[in-house]
């Protein structure tokens, strides 16, 4: 199992940010790879993606999501990998966006991708064109869900 962390700092309120990042069918806008996705219901999205010339397709499930703190998912078919994202209040009008993700590199070129540091500059490019796209927008997300999903047994 390998795990990716990485932060940025955007020029938005906390509520802006969490709003646009609930907007899952917009991060082919600024998701580098990612082709498409499917909002399926409140908690299952399903995904198309194309990375390093290698297509994909599988579902995944929010398993927990407070609004304007965090959106926790894991992959139910097709790939191995969870993580969450959270949203920190800098100040009314910044915010700090963290993505947290493990996964398991399905072969030895996804292994050594891994260790080359692809995922973490992946990452860190998508948060970057996040900050971009939200902040172009001037702070205006979108749209949003305001939804609360519990983790299990709580």
């Amino acid at each position: 199992m390998s795990t990716v962390t990485e932060s940025v700092d955007v020029d938005v309120p906390v509520r802006a940010a969490y709003n646009q990042w609930t907007q899952f069918e917009e991060f082919p806008r600024f998701m580098d790879g990612v082709e498409e996705v499917r909002q399926l219901d409140n908690t299952h999205t399903h995904w198309k993606t194309k990375i390093g010339g290698v297509s994909r397709e599988f579902d995944a499930e929010i398993t927990e999501q407070l609004p304007d703190e965090r959106v926790a998912w894991k992959s139910t078919d097709g790939e191995n990998q969870a993580g969450v994202v959270t949203f920190h209040r800098l100040d009314d009008d910044h915010t700090r966006v963290t993505v947290q993700m493990d996964f398991h590199p399905h072969d030895l070129v996804e292994t050594a991708g891994d260790k080359l540091g692809f995922v973490d500059r992946k990452v860190k490019g998508d948060l970057r064109r996040f900050k971009e796209f939200i902040e172009k927008r001037g702070g205006v997300e979108t749209d949003a869900w305001r939804g609360q999903i519990d983790r299990p047994g709580i």
